[in-house]
This record gives C-alpha cells, structure tokens and sequence, in this order.
C-alpha cells in the first residue's frame, strides 16, 4: 500500500512496565508504556539518558521480558513464545549498536557467515547472500578486512549488513550514529533510509541526536522517567510541543542561537519567531513593516527541513511606537509559529 497510515500494526506495546532490582532497591525502568509501530515506518525514540529507551528496545526481541504488559510483534505476544518460537522470531529481527559488536578475530565475511549457517543456509548459500549484502550496503571490496582495518562507517555498514542478512522484517537501531563523524553518520542514515523504502522494513531508531530523527524518522516517542510523554509526527511534534519535557529537550538540542553581542547591542525589542508549514516561506516581516510602518531588522535566521516540510526561525529586531510594536508583533504571532521575546531595549 502507497499509504503508510493504511499498513497494519507490526508492533505494539500495551501497558508495558519493566522493573528490576538494584542493588536492593527496585527500579521502574518502563512504566506503563502503551503505543503501536507500523509496518514500514521508522520510528525513533528519545528521552534523556535512563529514560528507558534501551530497555523498552530490547522487549521487542525478547532480550528483556516486561514484568508487567505485553508486547506483540507481528501478530506473537513475545512473552509468551517458546525458545523456538522466540529463536524464529529474533531470526526476523535485526539489530544494530553504537559500538558496532563485530567480531575482530573473524574477517567481514566471517562476521555475517555465521548468522547465516546458524539460520540453516548452506556454506554456498551464505557465499551468496553475502555477497548480495556487501554489494548492498557499499562495501563489496572489505569482503576479507578485518574490523580493526575498517572505519566507523564501514563497521557499521558490516553490522547493517549482518543485520539484514536472514531477510529482517524489523531493524531496531541502538544509537547507531553516536559513535560516528558527522560525515559518516549522514551516509549511514541515507543507508537506512534506502533500506526503509526499498526493502520496506520497520525501523526503530534509540537515539539522543534529534538531528537524526529529523533526518529519518516518519514518528517519534518522547520517553522521560521511563515514561511516555507524548508521540506524534516528527514535523508536529518538533514544531509544536505539546509536553514540557519535549519542549525543555528540543530547545536544548536547538544549537541555532543569536550572538549574545548581537542581543545586547539591539536597538528595540528583540524576538525569536518560528515558521511552520506554508507560513516558512511566507514574507511575513515585509508584511508587517507595510502593514504597520515599523522598523523591522533581521538579525539572525536559518530555514531547515524536516521530511520535506520547512522549519523557519528568525531573530528580528522591532522598533517603533508601543501601538506599533504591538500590532506587529500580533500579527507576526498569528500568521506564524511560537514567538519569544528576549529582549525588550526601547
């Protein structure tokens, strides 16, 4: 189906807690999660560090079992499957890590050869597939490197590879860029996404990079205290916020600020103002100064996309009458995003 909104659940979590014992205290490391992933979406997660996002990864494949809840993975509740149930689940699973996990006395080959005899396949058969996947992912030639002969990139391109190799319908991602150069990890993210739409399998991303999500992800789970604190569209919720938490991690990730010597030496009242959708592209400022006959200069702005749909944000300093000021900036406040005033110098 070309719509995604019409594919049917892959995954889902309802009222799943996990919690553990530490060092004679108990730990909730999930709480009362309840949410649904689509076939062929990628879906990222985030929260600040303990959030739970890891642990809630790992009930997907088994490798953590809920204490309380369930969690159904195409159409098998997977606390409840038996070892060979599990085994031939996990067999459709791939996964991937920050650190990559290969193993550094087995060569390229070896690393992926092994997933597939364990799975049954044939030594001529593994010779195949292996093949197929290295050509895949853009590493045909490192065949017989070793992992301490490769770069980040390619290590993890061996683990995508490795991953994919008995014919995945879901890849779970845990902060599978972190360890990665900024030029290596948009190479591996565009990777992903090539194998999101070309073999349509589900993805779900852990990460602390927002930057990430925003590049590859159609949906986003905000986890804080091993909550979930709001879920949504990726464009959505970063444009509009609904939850505190989201709101506190966005702006603080948010690297784009004005220059402090550029706030301070502003002549009027200085004001951050974001752009959604069609209102991004919109000459909202030139409206504003014939509509009110205020002064209005642009101190600082970017435009950025998020899946094709444009995020504007500007710094602009407005001078004017009070009456001027005002009507301005309610126009501006109306006809675009958020508006924050950082300044007022008049």
């Amino acid at each position: 189906m070309s719509d995604k909104e019409e594919r049917k659940d892959i995954i889902s979590f309802e009222n799943v807690s996990v919690s553990f014992r530490q060092k004679r205290k108990k730990v909730e490391a999930v709480k009362d999660v309840s949410f649904n992933i689509k076939e062929g979406d990628i879906v990222g997660i985030i929260g600040s560090s303990g959030a739970g996002k890891s642990t809630l990864l790992r009930t997907i494949n088994g490798l953590q079992n809920p204490s309380s809840g369930t969690v159904n993975v195409d159409g098998k509740i997977v606390g409840k499957l038996k070892d060979r149930e599990l085994r031939l689940l996990r067999s459709n699973i791939g996964m991937i890590f920050q650190h990559f996990n290969l193993i550094n006395s087995k060569d390229v080959y070896s690393n992926i050869e092994f997933v597939l005899t364990e799975n049954g396949k044939t030594k001529k058969e593994a010779a195949e597939r292996i093949d197929e996947l290295l050509s895949y992912v853009g590493i045909e030639d490192k065949k017989h490197a070793f992992p301490e002969q490769l770069s980040g990139g390619q290590k993890q391109r061996v683990a995508i590879a490795r991953a994919l190799a008995n014919n995945a319908k879901i890849l779970l991602c845990d902060e599978p860029t972190s360890a990665l150069d900024t030029e290596t990890t948009e190479a591996v993210l565009n990777l992903i996404k090539k194998i999101n739409k070309e073999l349509n399998i589900t993805t779900v991303i852990i990460t602390h990079e927002l930057d990430v999500v925003k590049e590859v992800c159609d949906r986003v789970v905000v986890m804080d205290g091993g909550e979930v604190v709001e879920a949504g569209d990726v464009y959505d919720i970063f444009t509009k916020p609904k939850n505190e938490f989201t709101e506190t991690l966005i702006k603080k990730e948010n690297k784009f600020t004005i220059p402090k010597n550029v706030l301070e030496n502003a002549k009027g009242t200085v004001v951050r103002v974001e752009y959604y959708n069609e209102n991004a592209e919109r000459a909202l400022i030139a409206e504003a100064i014939r509509k009110f006959n205020v002064k209005i200069n642009i101190l600082h702005g970017k435009i950025e996309f998020i899946k094709k749909q444009p995020l504007g944000v500007l710094y602009i300093c407005v001078d004017g009458t009070e009456e001027q000021k005002r009507d301005a900036l309610e126009f501006i406040k109306d006809n675009a995003g958020r508006t924050e005033v950082l300044r007022d110098a008049s």
